[in-house]
């Protein structure tokens, strides 16, 4: 599910979900933290889980450092309705997280790639995942570019 509908702050806030908040999530924060910055376009990012777990996944942490993004002091954090309602656009990584719109804030869902399914396990599955979500995110950034 996308929107076309334009973000409402000057500065958008965007909010990536996932389950455990340790691995997709957290990447596509990182990534487009990474690429708002190179293109000079102030966005909040931040990141949440439908269970949130205890740490970050080491292979994702490893992956993103691959591509000079560290996000290795990061902490989870369990999604609230406060987070969907404060946020413009909440972007739900997979599709086992599950988000209900709050307050009207839009909500899209990324099919990201899953190499597991495939048999690719390991660092090869944690770059493919890698450079799925950050395809995604340098689309997204190309939107919210666009929309200012």
């Amino acid at each position: 599910m996308t929107t076309d509908e334009p973000l409402t702050t000057s500065e958008p806030r965007v909010l990536f979900v996932c389950v455990r908040n340790g691995g997709k999530s957290q990447m596509a924060a990182g990534l487009m933290r990474r690429a708002a910055e190179q293109r000079g376009l102030a966005v909040q990012v931040s990141s949440a889980g439908t269970r949130a777990g205890e740490q970050l996944n080491a292979q994702s942490v490893a992956s993103l450092a691959e591509v000079g993004v560290d996000i290795s002091t990061a902490r989870t954090h369990q999604l609230t309705d406060d987070d969907v309602r404060d946020a413009d656009l909440v972007v739900v990584l997979g599709g086992e997280a599950r988000v209900e719109p709050v307050g009207g804030t839009p909500v899209e869902v990324w099919e990201t790639d899953e190499p597991s399914a495939r048999g690719i396990e390991g660092v090869e599955r944690m770059r493919l995942v890698r450079d799925d979500i950050g395809q995604r995110v340098e689309e997204l950034v190309d939107r919210l570019a666009h929309e200012r």
